[in-house]
């Protein structure tokens, strides 16, 4: 019997398998709404037969969006706008929907990808960003300006209005991103925090801001709905982040009531070296899994079926989420499940694509 395909619970969610669909930035919001786009790349993947699909990053200010075409849910018109697509996703498929809450920093005010993703500056249609400390991500960037305890209060109290929204959507589960070198990473990192005062300096100051966060969503989410939080493991910088600290911050976030933790790594610092391989971050995964009770979705240039199972049935993680693999094959749990003779669930137009060599993958309704 296959592990990867086997039920799981993450809090109180129950799962059919051990895919999740990790977030994806889409760069195509307006104004932070939802667009048909997002329709068409939400709707293929909520059908992918994975046990579970996370948002793209989605900011939680303005000013916390990487690039102006970034999701938001700062206002009425993001949460209409989410609420039309992922009702629209509702009506044709039961998969659990979660949404990634975040805020950029320093690494905000940017052009997305294809147009080469370079600081826009504010008479361009970009805007000041902030961060722990005056230090730019990149050399000849605008410094960001640093917040000061009432923007840092504001902040908090962003990721909580944007939670309540989320509730209002009816999504299944929350994820708080303090990965890739944004906001609650920047104040994680000594490479981006430099601060004096409470919430620089030593590490159970720079967890305050992301125990804040944590703290602040935890009392607006209800106990039938999973909060968890997506780190970077290490900066792969020498002296920044590193994966002790990180262990030592799950185990905080495990005895305070964390759902979940999603395992990555990197993206803070430009000087980041990564020995890129399949599967390079579950390492940090397994390590970090060894530590805390809570699930842990490992993740990380995982594209083959049987990578997938073994990284299950070796637990080194409980989960394991794809990204990019599904951009490329949106069906991948299909032909894993397939290759390992497992089941999945297919909407019923589908039923009948089921391969001669496969039969029974649809559990027996093909």
């Amino acid at each position: 019997m296959s592990c990867l395909f086997t039920p799981a619970r993450i809090g109180p969610l129950e799962l059919e398998n051990r895919i999740v669909v990790a977030p994806m930035c889409q760069y195509s919001a307006v104004d932070g709404r939802a667009t048909d786009w997002h329709l068409m790349h939400l709707g293929q993947l909520a059908v992918s037969g994975a046990a579970m699909l996370i948002t793209e990053a989605t900011a939680v200010l303005p000013e916390g969006r990487i690039s102006p075409a970034d999701l938001g849910l700062y206002d009425d018109a993001n949460e209409a706008a989410l609420a039309r697509v992922l009702g629209a996703v509702r009506r044709y498929s039961a998969m659990p929907i979660g949404v990634q809450l975040a805020h950029a920093g320093r690494k905000a005010s940017v052009r997305p990808p294809w147009q080469g993703g370079a600081q826009l500056a504010p008479d361009a249609g970009g805007w000041q960003t902030v961060a722990p400390s005056p230090i730019p991500q990149v050399a000849g960037d605008r410094p960001p300006r640093v917040l000061d305890e009432a923007a840092i209060a504001r902040v908090i109290a962003a990721f909580a209005d944007a939670a309540r929204r989320a509730l209002r959507l009816g999504v299944d589960l929350i994820e708080l991103h303090a990965a890739h070198g944004y906001l609650l990473h920047q104040f994680l990192s000594p490479l981006a925090n430099q601060r004096d005062d409470a919430y620089g300096g030593p590490l159970d100051n720079r967890m305050r801001l992301a125990l804040a966060v944590f703290d602040a969503v935890r009392q607006v989410v209800p106990p039938d709905m999973a909060l968890g939080i997506r780190v970077s493991a290490c900066d792969w910088v020498d002296g920044g982040w590193d994966l002790e600290q990180c262990i030592e911050f799950a185990r905080v976030l495990d005895i305070r009531g964390c759902d979940f933790i999603h395992v990555s790594s990197g993206g803070v610092s430009a000087a980041q070296k990564i020995a890129l391989k399949p599967g390079y971050q579950i390492p940090f995964a397994e390590a970090i899994k060894r530590q805390v009770s809570m699930p842990v979705i490992g993740v990380g240039l995982i594209t083959e079926a049987d990578h997938a199972e073994a990284i299950v049935a070796q637990q080194r993680a409980d989960f394991v989420a794809l990204a990019r693999g599904l951009l490329y094959d949106p069906r991948w749990p299909w032909h894993a499940a397939a290759q390992l003779g497992a089941t999945v669930r297919a909407p019923r137009q589908y039923l009948r694509c089921e391969p001669s060599a496969a039969r029974g993958l649809f559990g027996g309704r093909g």
